[in-house]
């Protein structure tokens, strides 16, 4: 959820401070950048240096920076319109006050007024602080504007009173955001299985017939569902292609066969299937156990089909939306009109090799996306990234009508 988000982290001066050096070490973990904004105060609880140094970002605490001889300046217009979030914590009683009232006398108040991100704010104050009624002022003022509020626990707090205000800790912090993240989205609590990537059938225990597939075309599905809200397995055969979301388990195969077997363990219980692996069509008959060696001129190898993954997923369908993939040459709609009806397809993606820029090995593809109530939408040539939601958009679609 949290992968390739520009987070930025205001830290405000209170004991909680120290647990932030946690807190950007799990948002890093999760594939997001993170930039910091700490007040004068905060850092004597916590080093902008260490800050710095996980964040692999400055560490900024003021308006003004100096480097050797020459002044500069902390934009905070710059670094509030960066975030795609904004998570401040610990959020004081001093500053949530400011921030309220839109009081800017240091830098971390002044890119809070600049930010048009969503805004988190995790309050961390002793007990009595807490409960003051100044202080709930300050913090219905900024559900008011919009802002969001992660709730503070309840446990041992710096002055030895046990109660509420302690900042919730980072784990929980990143599940509050995540979870936010996820109300609303299209995708939320649907199962949808992926494949991708090419099959590899042994000829020997070295060599195996193969095609050209990178992968890229699924791991872009993969991703782009999963920050939709879905809950995605991804059944991979042999590539280069890496992934890292938390809501993506990634189950890797080598042959048809293989793959053929995870597809239909995880179709049952999925709403959305989307087949986009080039599964090889044959298979050697006889795998030989020992290297085969280059004796003769020629090498003759039986081949056998492998078994129609496709096909099979289609005729046990129960309700699921699949969705299948055609990679054609000639007669390229009357092929994946025939491959949609033959395989009781809910929709299938047509791309031609054809088409400039389109196919394997490439970071762009032209697709037609056809359903089987006869509707046909064509796309211009698109990065796979920019392909992936428009397919997963057009299954929305359907699946909503």
């Amino acid at each position: 959820m949290l992968g390739g988000k520009n987070i930025l982290l205001g830290i405000t001066g209170g004991i909680a401070a120290y647990k932030t050096t946690f807190l950007v070490r799990l948002l890093i973990k999760a594939g997001a950048n993170v930039k910091v904004v700490l007040t004068e105060s905060a850092s004597y609880f916590v080093s902008p240096l260490t800050l710095a140094t996980l964040s692999k970002n400055p560490a900024v605490t003021a308006f003004v920076k100096e480097e050797g001889s020459e002044t500069d300046w902390n934009n905070h217009v710059d670094l509030g319109l960066w975030a795609d979030m904004m998570i401040i914590a610990p959020a004081t009683a001093n500053t949530m006050s400011k921030m309220a009232t839109g009081n800017t006398d240091n830098l971390l108040t002044a890119v809070y007024l600049s930010a048009k991100c969503p805004v988190f704010f995790a309050p961390a104050m002793d007990l009595d602080m807490y409960q003051h009624p100044a202080t709930k002022t300050s913090i219905n003022t900024l559900l008011s504007y919009g802002n969001i509020m992660i709730p503070p626990t309840s446990g041992e707090l710096a002055s030895g009173l046990h109660g509420e205000g302690r900042m919730a800790e980072p784990e929980e912090i990143i599940d509050f955001v995540k979870g936010y993240l996820l109300k609303g989205l299209p995708l939320k609590d649907k199962k949808v299985v992926i494949t991708a990537g090419p099959t590899y059938e042994a000829i020997d225990p070295v060599r195996f017939i193969g095609n050209h597939s990178t992968g890229q075309m699924g791991y872009e599905l993969a991703k782009v569902a999963a920050n939709l809200g879905a809950e995605v397995i991804l059944v991979s055969g042999p590539t280069n292609q890496t992934i890292a979301h938390d809501s993506i388990k990634v189950v890797g195969v080598v042959s048809a066969d293989d793959m053929y077997e995870v597809a239909h363990e995880h179709f049952n219980t999925c709403d959305i299937m989307i087949a986009a692996a080039a599964v090889a069509d044959y298979k050697p008959k006889t795998v030989a156990t020992q290297k085969i060696k280059k004796k003769e001129d020629n090498l003759t190898l039986e081949l056998v089909k492998n078994r129609d993954i496709l096909k099979s997923l289609g005729e046990c369908k129960t309700g699921q939306f699949l969705v299948g993939f055609a990679l054609e040459t000639e007669n390229e709609l009357e092929n994946a009109k025939g491959k949609l009806e033959r395989k009781h397809l809910d929709a299938i993606v047509l791309n031609s090799l054809n088409d400039d820029g389109a196919g394997f090995a490439s970071n762009t593809n032209k697709i037609t996306f056809l359903d089987k109530n006869s509707r046909i939408k064509a796309f211009q040539l698109k990065t796979k990234a920019e392909v992936a939601e428009d397919i997963l958009n057009e299954i929305i679609i359907r699946l909503n009508a």
